[in-house]
């Protein structure tokens, strides 16, 4: 199990999820430093942590592809910088993967078929259709074969995306309680407005042009 993060700005709430996970689980923590800013403060966590400079911004999903294809473990956990541990998830975590489960998260639900696939509900935990970037732990290798769509840069409703693919290709997602909480995020509340609704829109179209329709992967209403 790693725990990945994407440093982008916002360093001391980035330090504050970091020294949290360092506090709560044994998992190593792989970082990847998007774009020019300050990360020395990180280097006082090594060697628990590795830290991937980027020295050219990526986009989100891009970001996902590297970390899959670099972190080595059998689950990754893709985990946005807001998110705190208050304990340890990962007990809960790994015990729900089994019977075709290739995700887990803290936050998901189930794609709004009467509002035609344009917004999901929070059915609380369970087998899902979508997992949040907020905290979601994936089977990397699994992952890593379908892979986050290119094209996403900004996070918002990539995530979504992302988790539709992953369905699409055979696997199960299942969100559950865990000991998290959600500070400040800094990615939806402190970016321009305008570059938010038109990548977040940009990505919620491609993704209903791509699966709007496509009930078989979705998985049973409740």
């Amino acid at each position: 199990m790693t725990v990945t993060l994407i440093l982008d700005g916002y360093l001391e709430d980035f330090l504050d999820s970091v020294r949290a996970v360092i506090e709560n689980s044994q998992a190593p923590i792989y970082i990847v430093v998007n774009g020019k800013q300050d990360f020395e403060p990180l280097e006082a966590f090594k060697p628990r942590v590795s830290i991937n400079y980027q020295k050219q911004r990526l986009g989100w999903s891009n970001v996902v592809n590297l970390l899959l294809e670099e972190v080595s473990s059998d689950y990754i956990t893709l985990m946005d910088p807001s998110t705190r541990f208050l304990a340890n998830p990962f007990p809960d975590v790994i015990s729900t993967f089994s019977d075709g489960v290739v995700g887990v998260g803290w936050r998901g639900g189930l794609i709004n078929l009467d509002d035609e696939w344009r917004s999901v509900d929070d059915k609380g935990p369970g087998e899902v259709d979508v997992l949040f970037g907020y905290f979601m732990v994936l089977n990397r290798k699994f992952a890593k074969a379908v892979g986050a769509n290119p094209s996403a840069k900004y996070y918002r409703n990539a995530d979504l995306e992302f988790s539709l693919a992953l369905r699409e290709a055979g696997g199960k997602l299942v969100q559950v309680e865990l000991p998290l909480a959600q500070e400040r995020h800094h990615g939806y509340y402190d970016v321009d407005s305008a570059y938010r609704e038109k990548h977040s829109k940009e990505n919620y179209q491609r993704l209903l042009k791509r699966f709007r329709g496509n009930l078989g992967i979705l998985a049973s209403r409740r």
